[in-house]
């Protein structure tokens, strides 16, 4: 998400961050190019505007001038600027809770937003949550809209409530909502009808909907891949309905982030919801200050353990690393973590998390296939090569590729990253199924930063596919304890510094040569 934008700040910032001496020359090229860079991601020129304004007013200060660090003030700067303008540092907004217990959602917004996906998504996240949702669609306009919620709804085991057969939305409205009392659901979504544009007959509609049922919340799904249109259907809706807040959805599309970036400023109202894939599991809460994290680079950890705390089997994972720590770790280990994997969405994303590894790794070579070819590969084999490795010769490997699908070359990579993964872990070892620390925990996450991630599934290793770095850290279930959160954390961040220096597969291989030669 933020591509475009993520890139040129980051290159905008990175140069002003080891400056010993800042300038008025310096400080006034700088905001020429975040101006240009807001601007070609499709921000509001008014927003962009008063945030140069603003920003260039507190570059200026004097203590900037006499700091000791003035380039890494300015950084921080843009930070709480960016994170001021998507909400605040306290911009992250929950849903509104009704004080009966019972409440009611209703998601408006255009036709092809992506309503009908996102109210399963919400109801699928509040289910996880522990509530009891039921989703309703009152779509009497497009064909078959109804059926598609039921769709939906059934893969992830949520109530639904339609009525194909009714023609009066209000109808269904208030027999959905007594349908969710009845069943004792906490939660009702209902998922109104669209249009290519905004006109009377649909703004009727919807209030009279909104009247019949009392919504606690009232949210807007925002297509953010229509740019500054995004911030004037925000405004009529809000205008003629009244909104409670934002979903913003396809950032992980072609979008620039213009949408996102603008909404919150002209409209006064929080982003509440992102939604960053297709997958009904592909919605997370918006927080302001993670995300200004992200498109500066700086990643965002406690996203990433949240994501793993909710996808990774926390039981497999322990069992896993008991393995690894054993001496026990096979093929078969690693193909449960790429399973895991899978389940935390797009490589592009999982990147982007990782401080200091967005802009270092080129993601246009980040193809989410690559865990399905490593996982085939795995699965050519036979039971007896999946736990024993070290049989894997030759003729073994040209078997394979050629029941994969691959070339020998995806056989012989997979093989080298497993024994690298395997060998950090047994140097771990203490040789009882324990773990034995490393005289300096400091030495450990600069050897991590440095090419240790490469090894053990970094960010190093993600040009060459080779994504067993993510997975390697006990298939990401290190993340996945609440103990562990706080070493996954600092591991992360102490090695943001050193990530830009990491090496990418290859190229440590061409020095090791070259040395050699000499």
């Amino acid at each position: 998400m933020f591509e475009s934008l993520t890139t040129k700040l980051q290159n905008i910032t990175g140069r002003m961050r080891g400056k010993a001496r800042v300038t008025d020359a310096d400080i006034k090229e700088m905001m020429h190019e975040i101006r240009m860079a807001l601007l070609e991601a499709d921000v509001n020129y008014g927003v962009v505007k008063e945030f140069i304004a603003d920003m260039t007013e507190k570059c200026s200060g004097s203590d900037i001038q006499s700091s000791f660090t003035p380039g890494q003030q300015i950084v921080k700067i843009v930070r709480d600027s960016l994170t001021e303008l998507l909400g605040g540092e306290q911009g992250e907004e929950k849903l509104l809770s009704s004080s009966t217990g019972f409440n009611t959602i209703i998601l408006y917004g255009l036709q092809g937003a992506g309503k009908t996906t996102t109210a399963v998504k919400l109801a699928k996240l509040l289910k996880a949550s522990g509530k009891k949702p039921m989703v309703v669609s009152v779509d009497v306009h497009r064909p078959a809209a109804a059926q598609q919620l039921k769709v939906l709804a059934d893969s992830v085991g949520v109530d639904c409530y339609i009525d194909p057969e009714e023609h009066d939305a209000v109808k269904i409205a208030k027999d959905g909502e007594g349908k969710a009392r009845y069943m004792l659901c906490n939660y009702l979504i209902i998922d109104t009808a669209g249009r290519t544009v905004v006109d009377d007959e649909l703004m009727n509609e919807l209030k009279s909907v909104s009247d019949a049922v009392n919504p606690t919340e009232k949210l807007l799904v925002v297509d953010s891949m229509i740019g500054q249109e995004a911030v004037n259907v925000a405004q009529t809706f809000d205008g003629a309905i009244g909104m409670d807040g934002f979903i913003m959805t396809k950032l992980d599309g072609d979008a620039r982030g213009g949408a996102a970036l603008s909404i919150r400023k002209l409209t006064g109202k929080p982003i509440k919801y992102i939604c960053v894939g297709e997958k009904v599991d592909a919605i997370e809460q918006f927080y302001p200050q993670r995300m200004a994290d992200r498109i500066l680079g700086m990643g965002d950890v406690i996203s990433l353990i949240e994501k793993a705390s909710v996808n990774v089997d926390e039981e497999e994972a322990r069992k896993a690393m008991e393995r690894m720590m054993s001496s026990g770790y096979n093929l078969d280990d690693l193909y449960s973590q790429f399973a895991q994997m899978r389940k935390l969405g797009s490589l592009k994303d999982l990147v982007g998390m990782i401080p200091g590894a967005a802009g270092k790794v080129n993601e246009d070579e980040l193809d989410d296939k690559i865990i399905d070819r490593q996982m085939a590969i795995i699965t050519s084999m036979t039971k007896k090569e999946r736990r024993v490795p070290s049989i894997l010769n030759a003729s073994r490997r040209k078997r394979i590729a050629a029941g994969a699908g691959v070339t020998v070359t995806d056989v012989n990579r997979l093989m080298t990253q497993y024994e690298q993964s395997a060998k950090m872990m047994k140097q771990f070892s203490n040789g009882r199924g324990g773990m034995k620390m490393p005289k300096g925990m400091g030495k450990m996450m600069s050897k991590m930063g440095k090419g240790g991630l490469g090894g053990i599934g970094g960010p190093g290793a993600l040009k060459g596919m080779d994504m067993n770095a993510l997975g390697s850290l006990g298939g990401l279930g290190g993340m996945s304890g609440s103990e562990d959160q706080d070493a996954v954390s600092g591991g992360l961040y102490g090695s943001a510094d050193t990530v830009s220096g990491l090496s990418l597969p290859g190229r440590r291989d061409r020095k090791k040569k070259k040395k050699g030669k000499r």
